[in-house]
């Protein structure tokens, strides 16, 4: 039994200048445990996947099963407490600015009821998970964005999820910070077993993250399969590109053979 499932997603906008379908039937399976990727340019649709997997949007057809229970089934105030069990990375960091970083990792352990005095206790030893704990009473502004993303990793941590999502979540940061991020992201993974989904645009952090992906372009998938054969082997035309994407990235920082 899969740990999650997107089932024949499809969402369409509607604005001024027309309808725009965003996903087209969508599907995919993660296992539990599995660091799940999903790949694709600007523009194929991933920003509206990542949020109808957590129900931000619902779709217009197509379920998420989530632990075999239909996620799109759930009225609002089901969906509002079930959603506490799945935890977003974003690109840019969205913490608390007038929060100090002991306080931005407090945050969903004080929505989850926890006393003060048991969050902030909690709250630094997920700090120093993160190796931050020399960080508590600093505030976001004081960091760099990697040492802003940890904080939200920790802080991601401290709602206690079974679902992580990650959202671009190293494309703000320079390629050092970013490899930093994604072992990090790992050593996680193995230690609590938390099943992932990245979504990004980027083949660096699918090869160094992820054993399965999913290519998307235009709102479908059109390919899928173990990291090794897709990369290495690409069939579809999204993925050829992605590759010549990353080839003319490597040529121009010298690397390229």
């Amino acid at each position: 039994m899969a740990f999650l499932e997107a089932e024949q997603l499809f969402k369409t906008f509607h604005t001024a200048n027309g309808d725009v379908e965003a996903l087209k039937g969508v599907s995919f399976s993660v296992k539990k445990g599995q660091i799940y990727g999903v790949i694709g340019l600007s523009g194929a649709g991933k920003s509206t996947l990542v949020r109808c997997i957590n129900l931000l949007e619902r779709p217009d057809k197509g379920r998420i099963l989530l632990e075999d229970h239909d996620m799109t089934a759930l009225t609002d105030a089901e969906l509002r407490k079930e959603r506490q069990s799945i935890g977003m990375i974003f690109q840019h960091f969205n913490l608390l600015m007038q929060r100090n970083v002991l306080d931005n990792v407090c945050l969903p352990m004080e929505i989850a009821g926890i006393s003060k005095k048991d969050a902030r206790k909690k709250a630094l030893e997920y700090l120093e998970a993160v190796g931050l704990a020399n960080k508590a009473h600093a505030f976001p502004v004081q960091l760099s964005g990697g040492q802003k993303q940890r904080v939200a990793i920790a802080r991601v941590l401290a709602g206690k999820p079974k679902l992580i999502l990650c959202d671009e979540a190293t494309s703000a940061l320079d390629p050092e910070t970013t490899g930093t991020i994604l072992h990090l992201l790992q050593e996680i993974n193995k230690k609590h077993q938390i099943t992932m989904v990245v979504i990004t645009h980027e083949m660096r952090v699918i090869e160094e993250l992820c054993d399965e992906v999913a290519v998307l372009e235009s709102g479908r998938i059109v390919e899928s399969g173990l990291v090794s054969k897709v990369f290495n082997d690409p069939q579809s035309e999204a993925a050829k590109r992605l590759l010549l994407v990353r080839q003319t990235q490597d040529i121009l920082k010298g690397t390229g053979e």
